[in-house]
């Protein structure tokens, strides 16, 4: 059976571009035991995979060369030789960038379906919630009356962050790059005050203006200038949970910026960076409050689904122009 796949053709100098990526068709091996034929429904691109494109040392492998991309799928099984999956099964994996794959059923999730649309699985109710949550529960320790300002507050993380925060008692501030995604986090997602930083002359004296006491947790998606500007405003004691860096993936150079840790110290501040694959033995606590919070109506969400497997690329390459509300989904 052939089937076609998206390869990392060659690595990228600063931003990736679609000369990156490579489409193939490639015959797929015929099933062994305990393996599985699965068809992609939903394919999770994310910034973290931008520097899986570098040929450098990280908590995870780096993509290779003529190989194929790979990253959270949704599927279904077409064909098994597993007896714990069966034709029609939903699951969810890391898989490669492939309209069908053979795989092993090993580390492969049964999805349950029937409650909420299956793409949530790659959204509040997968990584994306899971990481808002330890991140934010477990770093930032958010106390009733707190300020937490979210930095890419729209994006998949940010949004459940905020909302998480709300439910906790905290007054939230998000920053992001639009006006459309400022009335967004105000009027769906009742952030008490959104910031465009692109339209922002002085960032460091708005954030202040929109924080008169200071803040209290930062949830860092984003670094460099906004993460400077906001660490300007950071109270005693106050918490950190570093994310991701967003504005640095596609640098080139090593960017030179204010030396924090100076006010880190002597302000007696946290800053710890985590990856949500260190709380795996933790999921089901955490899935079990996602799933309690969205059915009870405290956590809304946004996804940006982009039909059709060959925009897998663009998809990707949208991110770092903040394409998306919410979660950037494929849908194959």
């Amino acid at each position: 059976m052939d089937t076609q796949q998206i390869v990392l053709a060659s690595r990228p100098v600063g931003s990736p571009t679609i000369d990156n990526f490579s489409f193939e068709s490639i015959a797929l091996p015929p099933l062994q035991p305990d393996e599985v034929l699965l068809e992609g429904l939903y394919y999770s691109v994310d910034p973290y995979m931008r520097g899986r494109m570098n040929d450098t040392k990280s908590y995870v492998p780096p993509f290779q060369l003529d190989q194929p991309m790979l990253g959270g799928v949704i599927a279904k099984v077409i064909e098994s030789k597993s007896p714990d999956l069966n034709h029609g099964d939903i699951v969810f994996g890391m898989l490669p960038w492939r309209v069908q794959t053979v795989t092993s059923a090993k580390g492969l999730s049964k999805i349950d379906d029937s409650n909420v649309p299956i793409s949530y699985h790659l959204d509040v109710l997968g990584m994306t919630g899971m990481t808002a949550y330890f991140g934010l529960m477990d770093i930032g320790k958010p106390k009733v009356g707190e300020t937490v300002v979210v930095s890419g507050a729209a994006g998949a993380v940010g949004l459940v962050v905020g909302q998480i925060a709300k439910i906790h008692g905290c007054r939230v501030v998000g920053i992001t790059g639009s006006d459309e995604k400022v009335k967004l986090l105000k009027e769906k997602y009742a952030f008490d005050e959104a910031i465009n930083y692109k339209t922002t002359g002085d960032l460091k004296t708005t954030i202040s203006r929109s924080c008169p006491e200071g803040v209290d947790i930062y949830y860092d998606n984003v670094g460099g200038e906004i993460s400077d500007a906001v660490i300007s405003n950071i109270n005693f004691h106050a918490r950190i949970p570093l994310c991701g860096q967003i504005s640095l993936y596609n640098s080139t150079e090593v960017p030179v910026g204010p030396r924090l840790q100076p006010m880190l110290l002597t302000r007696s501040v946290l800053m710890q960076g985590f990856i949500v694959i260190n709380y795996q033995s933790r999921f089901p606590e955490a899935i079990s409050h996602l799933a309690k919070w969205v059915q009870e109506g405290k956590i809304k969400f946004d996804q940006t689904i982009i039909p059709g497997f060959d925009q897998l690329p663009s998809a990707f390459l949208g991110l770092f122009k903040g394409n998306n509300i919410g979660k950037m989904i494929v849908k194959a």
